[in-house]
C-alpha cells in the first residue's frame, strides 16, 4: 500500500512524500543500503538498514546493497558474508539488487578522466603529512598545492601512469580543483584517487588506484540512479562534495539527506573501535554477545522483531542524542515475554533435602510454558526428595523483608508444594552452608494450603536426581558507563570497559525438558531472566547465554521523567 495518502511520521518520509507530489524523480523511490565491508554491522546499522529498506517497502520502491569496497586493505570476503546475512535475519531482502563500488571502476575511472580534462582534477604530489598541512585549519584557510596549476596533458600522463602502475603508494594523488579558501575544508580539493598496490578481493590485481570515498559514493548513487540517499549526521559536510560532484559531472543527481546516528548508552558505535576489541582479545570476536554488532545481539538471544521495534520506537531524528540501553532491553523483554517457554533452571545450587518425602518416589508435576499464552499447553516438571534451589534463596539469618527461605520459615516451590526449613547443614571447615533440611505438606500440592495458610515467597527449584548440568554466562553492559566520551578517566574507551560484563557459571542444573535444546533456542529462566542456547554447546553441556534480565529498568526510567515533569 502506498503511504502517500498518511501522515508522514518523520522528517524522511516528509521529503520522500514532497518528491513524490511534485514527479521529482517521475514517481520512483529508489534507495540503496552501503556498507563498508570492513568489518560487521552493529545496531547502529540496524538503523540505517530499517530506514533504507523500511522507507522503499513503504513507498512502493526499491532498495539496493552495496559494498562500498573501495579500500582493498581493510576489506574481507568474510564481512560480505555477515553482512549479507545480519540483513536477510533482520528481514530485509534485496532481492537481485546487490552491487559493489568496484561493478563501477572503470565508469569512475572516466569520470576523473574527463574532470582532468575540464581543468578540475590535478595530480599532486606532496606527501599526505604536507597535503594535511597545506589544508589549513577550521580557522585558516588552505593553501594551494604547488602542483595544483600542472598542464592538462601532464595531469592525463601522470594519471595513466598511476593507473599502470609505474609509482609506489603515496608518491601521488588525484585531487579535484575547487577551493583551497572554502568554509568547508572537506572542498579544499579532496582527493579523487590515491596509489594502493593491494590485492583487492574482487577485481585482483587489476587496479592499483583506487577512489576515495567522496568521490565514489556519489558516482555509485548516480549510476544505479538512486533517488534517496539517506546517510548519517556525520555526513552533513560530505553533502557540499557529494553536489560538486554530480553537477561538474552533469550525470544523474541523487539526493543526500542526513539523520542522526544512533547512540546508545554503555557500549560503542565505531567499527574501528570494534576491531580493536576483537583484535586485542577483549572479546571473543564479533559476534561475542557483548557486542553491539548483530552477530552478538543474535547470539546473545535478540529477535529480529526486537531489533526493528527498538529502530521504529526511537525514529528519526535530525540531531544527536544518547538512547539509553534500557529501551532495547525493553524491547527484547516484551517480545521475549509473549513467546519463550518458561522454564527452571538453578544457577547457583544449594542443595535442599525434603525429610518426610519418599526416597524412592518421583512425581510428575503440571508446569505451565507460558502464561501469556495458553496454547503453548503444559509440561511435567519431574519432583524428588532430594532438589537444588538458589542460594540467595535462603539466608541463615534473614534481614528485614526477606521473605524467601530461612530456618523454621515455610516457602511455596513453585508448581509443588510447600515446605519448611528444619534444619541448616554447614561446612565444618568453612562454615559454609551445604544442605538444607526441610518438610512438605502432602495437602498442598500445586502450591496451596488445604487450611488457607499464607506464605509470602514462591521459589524455583529442579530435582538434584533428574535435571542436567549447564554452563550459564551472565552477560552485562559492555562499558561501566554511559558515554566514556563524558568521563574524565576515560582518555581510552578501553579504560572504561566493564570488568564484570560476563560472569560464567558452571555448576548450573535446569531442568531436563531442556535435554534436546538446540543453539537458538530462547526461554525464560522463571525468575532469572531470558536466556538463549549458544553455538558452543555440545552433547555433553548445553551452554546458555543471559539476554535480559526480568528487571524493567526502563519502565523505572520513563516513571522518574515522568515525575521530573
Amino acid at each position: 500500500m502506498n503511504s502517500t495518502d498518511s501522515t508522514p511520521t518523520n522528517f524522511l518520509k516528509a521529503i520522500v512524500e514532497d518528491d513524490l507530489k511534485t514527479d521529482k524523480y517521475a514517481g520512483r523511490v529508489h534507495t540503496r543500503f552501503p556498507p563498508e565491508p570492513n568489518g560487521y554491522l552493529h545496531i547502529g546499522h540496524a538503523k540505517a538498514i530499517c530506514i533504507d529498506f523500511g522507507i522503499a517497502a513503504e513507498y512502493e520502491g526499491l532498495c539496493n546493497l552495496r559494498f562500498d569496497d573501495t579500500n582493498p586493505t581493510k576489506e574481507d570476503i568474510e564481512y560480505i558474508k555477515a553482512i549479507q546475512e545480519d540483513i536477510k535475519w533482520l528481514g530485509f531482502d534485496w532481492e537481485d539488487r546487490l552491487y559493489y563500488a568496484s561493478d563501477y571502476f572503470e565508469q569512475m575511472y572516466k569520470y576523473a578522466i574527463q574532470l582532468i580534462k575540464e581543468g578540475k582534477a590535478y595530480v599532486c604530489s606532496l606527501s599526505e603529512q604536507k597535503i594535511r598541512e597545506y589544508r589549513g585549519t577550521v580557522k585558516q584557510p588552505g593553501k594551494e598545492s604547488p602542483y595544483r596549476n600542472r598542464s592538462t596533458e601532464e595531469n592525463l600522463d601522470l594519471f595513466e601512469r598511476m593507473h599502470a602502475g609505474e609509482f609506489k603508494d603515496g608518491t601521488h594523488v588525484l585531487r579535484a580543483k575547487i577551493d583551497m579558501a572554502s568554509p568547508n575544508m572537506k572542498m579544499r580539493d579532496p582527493l579523487i584517487y590515491r596509489i594502493r598496490h593491494a590485492s583487492h578481493h574482487r577485481t585482483g590485481d587489476k587496479w592499483c588506484i583506487y577512489p576515495m570515498y567522496d568521490f565514489a559514493h556519489c558516482l555509485e548513487d548516480s549510476i544505479e540512479r538512486i533517488t534517496h540517499s539517506f546517510c548519517t549526521l556525520e555526513f552533513e559536510n560530505n553533502r557540499e562534495i557529494y553536489d560538486w560532484f554530480l553537477d561538474e559531472l552533469n550525470i544523474f543527481h541523487s539526493q543526500q539527506i542526513e539523520f542522526a546516528r544512533l547512540n546508545l548508552s554503555h557500549t560503542i558505535m565505531s567499527k574501528r573501535k570494534l576491531l580493536e576489541l576483537v583484535e586485542g582479545g577483549y572479546v571473543t570476536g564479533w559476534d561475542d554477545p557483548r557486542m553491539p554488532t548483530i552477530s552478538g545481539l543474535r547470539r546473545r538471544g535478540y529477535t529480529p522483531e526486537s531489533i526493528r521495534n527498538f529502530c521504529d520506537r526511537i525514529g528519526v531524528a535530525k540531531s544527536e542524542s544518547l538512547v539509553d540501553m534500557a529501551l532495547l532491553e525493553y524491547c527484547i523483554r516484551e517480545d521475549l515475554n509473549k513467546r519463550t517457554p518458561r522454564v527452571m533452571a538453578v544457577l547457583r545450587p544449594l542443595k535442599v533435602v525434603i525429610d518426610n518425602y519418599p526416597e524412592d518416589k518421583v512425581e510428575e508435576m503440571d508446569a505451565v510454558n507460558n502464561p501469556e499464552d495458553p496454547s503453548m499447553g503444559t509440561r511435567k516438571v519431574p519432583l524428588s526428595q532430594v532438589l537444588y534451589i538458589e542460594r540467595d534463596d535462603f539466608r541463615e539469618y534473614p534481614p528485614k523483608k526477606f521473605f524467601r527461605l530461612a530456618p523454621d520459615r515455610e516457602v511455596r516451590l513453585r508448581y509443588a508444594y510447600l515446605i519448611k526449613c528444619v534444619n541448616v547443614v554447614k561446612d565444618k571447615q568453612t562454615g559454609e552452608i551445604v544442605e538444607l533440611h526441610c518438610t512438605y505438606d502432602p495437602a498442598s500440592r500445586g502450591g496451596s494450603s488445604p487450611d488457607g495458610r499464607k506464605v509470602k515467597a514462591t521459589l524455583h527449584w529442579v530435582s538434584a536426581a533428574n535435571s542436567i548440568p549447564a554452563e550459564v554466562r551472565l552477560y552485562d553492559h559492555l562499558l561501566s558507563v554511559p558515554n566514556p566520551s563524558e568521563e574524565k578517566d576515560c582518555a581510552d574507551f578501553k579504560d572504561c570497559l566493564n570488568p564484570k560484563s560476563l560472569e560464567t557459571l558452571t555448576s548450573c542444573r535446569i531442568e531436563p525438558s531442556l535435554l534436546c535444546a538446540k543453539p537458538g533456542n530462547r526461554y525464560q529462566f522463571e525468575r532469572l531472566g531470558y536466556f538463549c542456547v549458544d553455538p558452543d554447546s555440545s552433547d555433553e553441556m548445553l551452554v546458555f547465554n543471559r539476554t535480559v534480565t526480568l528487571r524493567d529498568t526502563w519502565a523505572r526510567i520513563q516513571k522518574a521523567e515522568k515525575q521530573k515533569r
